[in-house]
């Protein structure tokens, strides 16, 4: 189906997470106005900002068709809280994960719909990005992945943009299903465990090597580039350092709670997966290599088997003493 075709029918609801946002925020909006595809509606959900992101956002609704943009409360309780959120205030329809300072490029969605289009059971793009510095300037394009997209990677690696990513309405009233469960388990980040749902329910993967917007860095970003070396190093160290398994412990939790979705195999690939979290560090990392877990990079399948075997990755339980 072509995108115009779609747009008779189908908005696209966009799920915008603000926090002090004032001095991009803007820029984030006019990209969204001049979408080629006009079918949008935008719901800002603000966590409690105390400069000028919300009249900016008012003075944005107002300048627009009314009812097309929304501004209500958010949580309080941080950007992946504040995104969950928003999927339960969204109505049913494709929807679409923006951030407050990024711009997007004028057929963002266009492309994405035209991606998503052909496929009637749920289907999740995401795209690369350029990223540039606080002032716009470009500095380099994102990373693109190789490795197939599916869940035994999304397991262990976040690679489906949030920023970037788009779904079609069967995907996204799965995700409006199961964030109840990943509100519960407070999961780390919104795009992997979204990456996790799609991949684990059998939607189609697309991940597009053209990018879609330009990906401000700065002072307050909340993940940042993943592709200097600097930040690849940081993320192993992470991993090596504890703060991966706790992650990956809430996600599991998060998916377990929602395993009438997930595909038979991926639900027996998800248990042995808890499996594995719970055993001592050589047995985790047998666990992991038998189940095919693996990262987009030779290096960050070896620092993620590194991790188990150390004992980094376990989550203790009250029948699980500690040794």
């Amino acid at each position: 189906m072509h995108p115009t075709l779609f747009a008779a029918t189908q908005p696209v609801a966009i799920l915008l997470a603000s926090y002090r946002g004032a001095g991009f925020i803007g820029a984030q909006l006019a990209s969204i106005a001049a979408q080629t595809y006009r079918n949008w509606r935008l719901i800002v959900s603000d966590d409690g900002s105390d400069d000028a992101t919300r009249s900016i956002v008012a003075n944005f609704a107002a300048s627009r068709p009314a009812g097309q943009v929304r501004l209500i409360d958010g949580p309080r309780r941080g950007a992946t809280q504040n995104f969950l959120h928003l999927l339960t205030a969204t109505p049913d329809g494709p929807l679409a994960f923006c951030d407050q300072d990024d711009v997007w490029f004028p057929d963002k969605l266009a492309r994405a719909l035209t991606a998503l289009a052909p496929h009637n059971n749920p289907a999740h793009y995401a795209a690369r990005t350029i990223i540039t510095d606080a002032d716009l300037n470009p500095v380099a394009e994102a990373r693109h992945f190789r490795r197939p997209l599916g869940f035994r990677n999304a397991l262990v690696q976040a690679i489906m943009a949030g920023n970037t990513s788009v779904f079609n309405a069967p995907a996204a009233s799965i995700l409006r299903r199961c964030a109840p469960a990943a509100q519960a388990e407070d999961i780390e980040s919104h795009d992997w465990w979204a990456y996790q749902i799609t991949a684990g329910t059998g939607a189609v993967l697309i991940h597009d090597p053209q990018p879609a917007l330009f990906y401000r860095q700065h002072a307050r970003s909340m993940v940042g580039r993943n592709d200097t070396l600097s930040a690849m190093s940081q993320r192993i160290g992470k991993l090596l350092a504890g703060n991966y398994g706790g992650w990956l412990a809430a996600n599991h939790a998060a998916l377990n709670a929602a395993r009438a979705e997930l595909l038979p195999k991926n639900r027996r690939i998800l248990d042995r997966f808890g499996t594995a979290l719970r055993q001592p560090g050589p047995l985790a990392a047998l666990h992991m290599a038998r189940i095919g877990l693996y990262r987009q990079t030779g290096a960050g399948t070896s620092a993620l088997f590194a991790a188990a075997f150390m004992g980094r990755l376990r989550q203790f339980t009250p029948s699980s003493p500690i040794r």
